[in-house]
């Protein structure tokens, strides 16, 4: 990371909610085309996430604290913050003079951006303020949340206005909570279903409405910067009555692992 950082762009999605197995079966079934243009030819990387919830989650990820590979072992990290002791912070490891990545990237020039999605960003109560606030700049409306059924191409919209307003030789770090994966995802697989109940079809569903939208989104960033870094990865799962569980904060392997992404694009 200390070639990349304060070298390119870092656009990092979370892609709120999404179940591993749900983003691996649909990449092998070719049913994710767009994000398979930055996936590797194996797909996602399977990771346990170091919190079960959005904020649990999030406040990690801004910590340095990525999900973690599953395989046995320390693994380095990307990003960490001065913390006496860490060993997973080594000298491939880019280590920020501040309590969290946000503000340490801003310290060394960064234009730091939050596209909100989940309530967790929306800036409505002291809670949900302290994500966004990490940010120099974070956006949320109805329209970015997890009730619209249009809220990933809101985001993306959003997206391209910022990257085509940050002039070029202004690093970015432009971060992206993606909510159509939360409940309710319902309408993704049939918007007049007179339950209204999420299933892991809607689920998938909601995935490949994502992925329509993220073509849009590389050709912006290709416009701007002919290589952007990039972190994708899901903040934790949910459980749709798999070992008697439902929904997520809760210890079940699906909650605990999600995909996972690094690389340029």
């Amino acid at each position: 990371m200390n070639q990349i950082v304060g070298k390119y762009d870092i656009l990092f999605i979370t892609l709120d909610t999404l179940r591993y197995d749900v983003a691996q079966q649909l990449f092998k079934a070719g049913k994710t085309p767009n994000l398979a243009k930055v996936l590797p030819p194996t797909g996602w990387e399977k990771r346990h996430t170091p919190g079960s919830f959005t904020y649990a989650a999030h406040h990690a990820f801004f910590a340095g604290f990525l999900p973690t590979p599953t395989t046995p072992g320390i693994h380095p990290r990307l990003f960490a913050v001065k913390f006496e002791g860490s060993s997973t912070t080594t000298e491939n490891t880019y280590v920020f003079n501040s309590d969290n990545i946000v503000s340490g990237l801003a310290d060394i020039g960064y234009k730091t951006v939050c596209i909100g999605g989940v309530g967790f960003f929306n800036k409505l109560t002291p809670l949900s303020k302290v994500l966004p606030n990490l940010f120099q700049e974070s956006y949320w409306s109805r329209e970015l949340g997890v009730t619209d059924i249009n809220s990933t191409e809101n985001q993306i919209n959003l997206a391209q206005e910022i990257l085509e307003t940050t002039p070029l030789n202004k690093k970015l770090f432009l971060f992206i909570n993606i909510s159509a994966f939360h409940q309710p995802n319902y309408f993704y697989l049939d918007k007049n279903k007179p339950d209204k109940k999420d299933t892991i079809e809607s689920h998938g569903a909601a995935l490949e409405y994502v992925d329509r939208q993220l073509s849009k989104l590389w050709d912006i960033i290709k416009k701007k910067n002919n290589c952007t870094f990039c972190i994708l990865c899901s903040d934790h799962g949910t459980a749709y009555g798999e070992n008697g569980y439902t929904g997520h904060r809760v210890s079940d392997e699906t909650v605990w692992t999600v995909p996972y992404f690094e690389g340029m694009i």
